[in-house]
């Protein structure tokens, strides 16, 4: 018998109304559990809206650093993209808000784990597999996939009858998912894709058009492929990624508009929103240009969309991740130094960058004179470097020749063959 249920809350349309559904459906006691992941005033009052709905406690945990440190960074050090576009916002914050609803759980001697993902999405997917690395043990509830409830339409109107206040309405009802990395926004006109995202639906970032008619220049400098400054001072992971959001957003930096496959199948659309983010993966890919050889950057590349995929489908709690990020650990160790970007209405172009570890070195590559490299020493490795490409040629040649032999041969008239 299911007594205690652990509810991964957002106080948003979807867990307010699974409140009062799992306390009429099951008769438990709710414990609510909501993650700062960064989204900031959406979390104000969501103690109490929880209860107001019939939780019996709501947690709200600070996670803000640890998503940073611990899940973006890695992701952003691996270079991992989805679908040539995707920044993996959502997809990053769900191992970590999963994980810690099931630390909350077995605080409070909970029987189940509840979220309010839907059965179409990729969300489910990611709280379940964390959940069963976590507490394998544990029954999950999974609303949508067992009420009667069919749309977001329907949720609105459950929720009016039971006077629970959202902020969702049949006009403005869109999904949103929003942290510190970034925002989301899927539904309603935006599954269109032939339909433009409307101008108000941006929340982030300033329309490209209107941004700031003057170019402004930031400096990111990083230490083993970790962010740590912002032109010229250091800060904190949170500080960081906070200065980067309102200078990459005040220029209209980091929009995109994506259909994506999703991981149970189908293709869906969705629009996000991720200035800092965008800053963030472009110096970052500037530096490593820098200062890795082309064969370790080769070989990242292959890593990077491996990672891409196992973040995207929630397989974060794995040997494999583990595994990527060793190797990717390796790669960082000379990542050192700082990249300046110039911001100017939507676009992010490389001003400058150096580093200590660069293998950029002027001496070998300058058109002048120089006294470090022998440019007859270029003929010797182009010989042995096309020595494939020449023995191949000489033996068509020959194959060529003796064909030509034996043609000449067979045009030959029988009085001189006899001859």
């Amino acid at each position: 018998m299911i007594r205690t249920i652990a509810l991964a809350y957002s106080g948003g349309l979807d867990t307010s109304i699974i409140v009062p559904w799992l306390k009429e459906r099951y008769g438990a006691r709710v414990i609510c559990i909501a993650a700062d992941v960064g989204q900031g005033s959406e979390l104000d009052g969501v103690r109490a809206k929880a209860i107001a709905s019939g939780a019996e406690e709501c947690y709200v945990e600070d996670l803000r650093q640890e998503f940073v440190e611990k899940f973006v960074w890695p992701t952003l050090r691996a270079g991992a993209i989805y679908g040539r576009k995707y920044l993996l916002g959502t997809s990053m914050a769900r191992p970590l808000i999963a994980r810690r609803q099931v630390e909350i759980a077995r605080k409070v001697g909970a029987d189940a784990l509840a979220h309010g993902c839907t059965g179409k999405g990729n969300d489910q997917v990611r709280f379940e597999l964390t959940y069963a690395a976590f507490a394998p043990d544990l029954p999950i509830i999974a609303p949508w996939r067992e009420w009667d409830i069919r749309s977001r339409e329907d949720a609105i109107a459950y929720a009016e009858s039971h006077r629970i206040p959202i902020t969702a309405t049949k006009e403005k009802i869109y999904s949103r998912d929003r942290n510190i990395w970034h925002m989301s926004h899927e539904g309603g006109v935006l599954e269109q894709p032939a339909a433009a995202p409307p101008a108000d639906l941006f929340m982030l970032t300033t329309a490209p058009e209107k941004a700031p008619d003057e170019a402004e220049e930031v400096t990111i400098g990083f230490v083993n492929g970790t962010p740590v400054a912002v032109n010229g001072t250091g800060l904190d992971a949170v500080d960081l990624l906070t200065a980067l959001n309102t200078i990459g957003g005040r220029h209209g930096i980091g929009r995109i508009d994506l259909v994506e496959d999703r991981l149970v199948g189908m293709k869906s659309r969705g629009v996000y929103e991720t200035p800092g983010g965008t800053l963030l993966y472009s110096a970052h890919s500037e530096l490593e240009q820098l200062v890795l050889d082309r064969r370790t950057l080769a070989a990242k590349d292959l890593i990077a969309p491996r990672y891409a995929d196992l973040v995207y489908e929630g397989r974060w709690w794995t040997t494999e991740r583990e595994a990527y990020d060793a190797f990717v650990n390796t790669t960082q160790e000379r990542v050192t130094g700082s990249v300046t970007l110039k911001l100017f209405k939507g676009t992010a172009s490389v001003v400058s960058r150096e580093s200590e570890c660069a293998l950029y070195d002027e001496r070998f590559v300058t058109f002048g004179d120089d006294d470090v490299y022998e440019q007859s020493d270029a003929a010797g490795f182009i010989r042995l470097y096309g020595l494939s490409a020449r023995v191949r040629a000489i033996r068509d040649q020959e194959l060529a020749a003796a064909q030509r032999e034996r043609e000449t041969k067979a045009e030959q008239p029988a009085s001189l063959a006899i001859a």
